[in-house]
């Protein structure tokens, strides 16, 4: 059995404790960490670059039009390909966008995750769903993680009927404090076998410095 642990988290900006938040990512240790809501502006790739060496991961850079998504990868993993995806939006909505990594697998067959975090109106969380659905293509060996915005809505139908469903525990992840609503999530295509949930032992404190939402993961038997 190899074991693959893809997590998601949602920074906020880096707006609140930043080493905070890279101590719960090296306590998770993932194979694959989709980020949400990293910074995008001033400063923006050194900024990110310092939060992946503070998580102890590799990060390939270059995230413009992404949104504030990117993604994370240990050593451990062998990319094959990775690219920063912009969706449309209608004016003065915020930017959006997704990021994929490639992976080329123990077995020789590739595994394809998305890092999204979809908008706060259900048509276009829909609309964008349907969007990252179709540049994924064939949706098989698929792992798509994030802030969703919703806990069951029309961007959930969308990636459901392409075969996505939720295979992180059913758990609220914000706010970090006291945590109502499962917005943060991990979906996976059926042919992927999901291991039993282990937990981690994470600080509340630092769950609470680190950002607004809580990180959600994993474990893929690849």
């Amino acid at each position: 059995m190899t074991r693959l642990r893809v997590a998601s988290y949602n920074t906020r900006d880096f707006l609140d404790d930043r080493a905070a938040a890279a101590a719960v990512v090296r306590a998770l240790d993932p194979d694959v960490l989709c980020l949400q809501e990293v910074p995008r502006r001033l400063f923006a790739t050194t900024r990110v670059a310092t939060f992946a060496a503070q998580c102890r991961l590799y990060w390939g850079g270059h995230h413009r039009g992404s949104g504030g998504t990117t993604i994370l990868t240990s050593l451990r993993t062998d990319v094959a390909a990775s690219a920063h995806h912009r969706l449309r939006v209608h004016w003065p909505d915020r930017t959006r966008g997704y990021a994929t990594v490639r992976l080329r697998l123990p077995d020789g067959r590739d595994l394809v995750v998305a890092s999204v975090h979809l908008g706060l109106r259900p048509d276009e969380r829909a609309e964008h769903a349907g969007s990252i659905v179709r540049a994924l293509g064939r949706t098989e060996r698929a792992v798509v993680c994030g802030d969703l915005n919703e806990e069951a809505g029309p961007a959930s139908d969308v990636l459901r009927r392409a075969g996505l469903g939720p295979v992180s525990p059913p758990e609220p992840t914000f706010p970090a404090r006291s945590p109502r609503r499962r917005l943060d999530v991990v979906l996976a295509t059926p042919d992927l076998a999901v291991l039993p949930h282990v937990a981690v032992d994470l600080p509340a404190a630092d769950l609470v410095r680190a950002s607004d939402h809580r990180p959600v993961w994993v474990d893929l038997d690849v």
